[in-house]
């Protein structure tokens, strides 16, 4: 009897325990693992080395921006104690040069700003909103649109630049100043063009990535917003767009640094006009006709980078966690 007594009260095994402890460590763990890894000593010094092999030659851009022209052709940058010298000429040639083969940046600023914002707006309005339909609206077809539409991503941009530039001149060009007397928010200058273009370019990639993030928000918030009876819009402006925006302020940067630093679509789809030519598209003719003043180009690319680094930093904390966002469950 004490036997069978003593035995109805004895603990569970503990090896069984223990290794249930063992497994739920091991599951709890992996996003730490995966973090020690890529933060280790080893993990670290690599980054450093490619880190500093990337910077030097944008700290040898930046010292050569400082350097008088003779130097900047007789001399490298490295030998910067050995031949010193520095001025600012440079920058003031590019930006307060009056000169044709010197065009001052500063007046195509407004004009790569106006270009690059709507080129980066009208891509996330229309890919969010497909992104959810794909997502959590059932309708026929679905996968297969889905397909090619990520299929658009392997065609070559410039394989679309002529049918675009028919469509443009047949249609589009006609209307801009219909456009502009109906709605006088639409500038006179030429921008739709441009415009379209970046949209119809980002989209598919834009709904490829957004509808991978918001396909991830748990069913059960969207089924429990439907059953107190809310819309695919309410359920679209209240919930998704809030949830999805690290990933929309991911895509948002890229999208804007794609535009500001293009050439090849501006200077197609711009004509070549002073009134809607970007900042890239006057950069090329700072060498002037014949490439004898390329050290103009060294101040210029800084001068270039400041509304991007902006950009970069407002939105930084948003860029971070739209790249973690679905890399861990739980």
């Amino acid at each position: 009897m004490s036997t069978t007594g003593t035995s109805s009260v004895l603990p569970p095994d503990r090896g069984t325990e223990e290794e249930l402890e063992r497994g739920l460590e091991r599951e709890e763990t992996k996003p730490a693992r995966v973090k020690k890894r890529l933060t280790s000593r080893t993990a670290t010094i690599a980054a450093l080395i490619i880190a500093v092999l990337w910077t030097i030659p944008t700290f040898g851009l930046f010292l050569s921006s400082f350097r008088p022209a003779e130097l900047i052709r007789t001399t490298g940058w490295w030998t910067i104690f050995q031949n010193p010298g520095f001025t600012l000429d440079n920058y003031r040639d590019v930006l307060l040069s009056p000169s044709v083969s010197s065009p001052q940046l500063g007046a195509y600023f407004v004009n790569s700003i106006a270009i690059a914002i709507p080129a980066t707006i009208f891509p996330l309005v229309f890919a969010s909103m497909a992104a959810y339909a794909f997502a959590w609206i059932k309708f026929r077809g679905v996968h297969v649109l889905f397909i090619l539409v990520f299929a658009l991503q392997i065609v070559p941009l410039q394989m679309a630049l002529v049918p675009l530039l028919q469509f443009f001149s047949t249609y589009l060009r006609p209307m801009q100043a219909w456009l502009h007397d109906v709605i006088p928010i639409i500038p006179e200058q030429n921008y739709l063009p441009v415009w379209i273009a970046h949209t119809i370019f980002a989209l598919p990639l834009a709904i490829f990535l957004l509808h991978n993030f918001i396909a991830e928000i748990p069913s059960d918030v969207i089924e429990a917003a439907r059953v107190d009876g809310a819309s695919h819009g309410q359920i679209f402006f209240r919930i998704v767009l809030p949830l999805a925006m690290p990933a929309i302020a991911s895509f948002a940067i890229f999208q804007f640094l794609w535009v500001w630093n293009d050439l090849l679509v501006a200077l197609i789809f711009s004509g070549g006009t002073q009134d809607v030519a970007p900042l890239t598209q006057r950069l090329a003719e700072l060498t002037g006709s014949r490439g004898q003043d390329w050290q103009r180009l060294t101040a210029a690319a800084f001068v270039s980078l400041i509304v991007p680094l902006i950009v970069f930093f407002s939105l930084q904390r948003y860029f971070v966690r739209g790249l973690l966002a679905g890399s861990t469950k739980g």
